[in-house]
């Protein structure tokens, strides 16, 4: 699924659409406003790609320490400042889809 049907699916649907993968639909509960529930949802991720979801919602909701934490834990370099959070959650819509 392409990240502007996604962002699309949280304006209409009440719920992430059928079938998407668990990074998916932690990704989806976090652009719908729901990032309690995304923080959970990535949270059962239990590999790399689970950490790098939950440094980008640490990362969203400003507690850059922490996203740096959960980036290394993922492999992944911090992203620069420059890189917005929208266009990040896209590409990770984008390499996790």
């Amino acid at each position: 699924m392409t990240a502007e049907k996604l962002i699309e699916s949280t304006r209409t649907d009440a719920e992430p659409p059928a079938p998407l993968n668990p990074a998916l639909q932690a990704l989806w509960l976090s652009k719908a406003g729901r990032w309690d529930e995304a923080h959970e949802a990535c949270q059962l991720i239990a590999d790399p790609i689970g950490a790098w979801i939950h440094a980008h919602l640490h990362r969203e909701e400003g507690d850059h320490g922490n996203a740096a934490y959960w980036y290394h834990r993922a492999g992944k370099s911090v992203p620069p400042r420059s890189l917005g959070i929208a266009e990040e959650w896209s590409q990770l819509v984008q390499q996790l889809g």
